[in-house]
């Protein structure tokens, strides 16, 4: 096993207030992608595989990968469009500092690209939204809030240092939505056993659709959503939604190694985002992708 060189300490604290969203306008879908959840540890061999072994139940990552049925149907209405050819969007500035250590690797490997390429952000700051409190739930369930938000914000400024984040309010302006809100429990008939396969509880779920902007023409782009449960102690809502932000922000994949904040499964003594992490990140964002480019006339 690689042994984990330590991560350098933050320079400085990131913005954690909210700010009003004054830099885009919100972007309406002009179609809704059907979407498939597979979750990697169930239905991924390797993850399955991996499953098996996991010593803590770690929150698993739900894989939303549209059909390239769905993705034409998204463009319906719009014949002369097609899906934009997959090109490399220029690094951000914080990426394109990044400077790998000798020996420290990365799992890019490991990172599965989608129908139209990785999933890469190429407008920055990447707007993230925080579910607000609800005040119908009473001051009973504030402290469980306040505590699950402040695990919420750290990882965003722990990711905040390798590319650049932003909070707004209002779900309609954000790429990343984080909902405070147990994921999904959904058994599944299998047709070989005649019986329903039972999914193990998940504490944490990414998912992501495609849409079209209202550009002209349009812009092929994404949203996620991030569900990470309310009722975990402070240490492991942070190592839950650092991972998952991992994945929000485009690691599509896990690492093997439980020095890393994408490893598949829970470890005793989470640690920050790891070298490793970035060399995986920068790696995906040097990749080609259809996200964030215009339709392109059919020949």
């Amino acid at each position: 096993m690689l042994l984990w060189t330590p991560q350098p300490q933050l320079s400085r604290v990131k913005r954690a207030k909210l700010i009003k969203p004054i830099s885009r306008r919100p972007i309406l879908p002009l179609g809704l992608v059907a979407i498939v959840i597979v979750a990697l540890v169930v239905c991924s061999p390797l993850m399955g595989k991996l499953a098996a072994h996991e010593p803590f139940d770690y929150p698993s990552t739900s894989l939303r990968r549209p059909s390239g049925r769905a993705l034409r149907a998204s463009a319906q209405g719009k014949p002369q469009l097609g899906i934009p050819s997959p090109k490399v969007h220029p690094l951000p500035l914080s990426l394109a500092k990044w400077q790998r250590s000798e020996g420290i690797g990365d799992y890019f490997s490991q990172v599965k690209p989608t129908d139209v390429g990785y999933l890469i952000w190429s407008q920055f700051p990447v707007q993230i939204s925080i579910e607000p409190f609800n005040l119908e739930e009473g001051e009973g369930s504030r402290k469980r809030y306040e505590r699950w938000k402040k695990a919420i914000v750290a990882a965003i400024e722990e990711w905040d240092e390798y590319l650049p984040l932003e909070q707004v309010t209002g779900e309609g302006f954000a790429d990343i939505v984080i909902k405070y809100a147990q994921p999904p429990w959904n058994p599944t008939f299998n047709p070989e056993t005649g019986k329903f396969d039972i999914p193990r509880s998940r504490s944490a779920e990414t998912s992501y659709k495609f849409y079209l902007s209202e550009d002209s023409p349009p812009i092929l782009r994404h949203r996620m959503k991030v569900l990470i449960s309310p009722g975990m102690a402070y240490e492991t809502t942070l190592s839950a939604i650092r991972h998952e932000l991992g994945h929000a922000l485009g690691i599509w994949g896990h690492s093997p190694l439980e020095t890393d904040a994408l490893y598949f499964s829970q470890v005793r003594d989470p640690l920050p985002v790891s070298q490793r992490d970035v060399n995986t990140l920068k790696k995906v964002y040097q990749q080609a992708t259809s996200l964030g480019w215009k339709l392109e006339p059919r020949e």
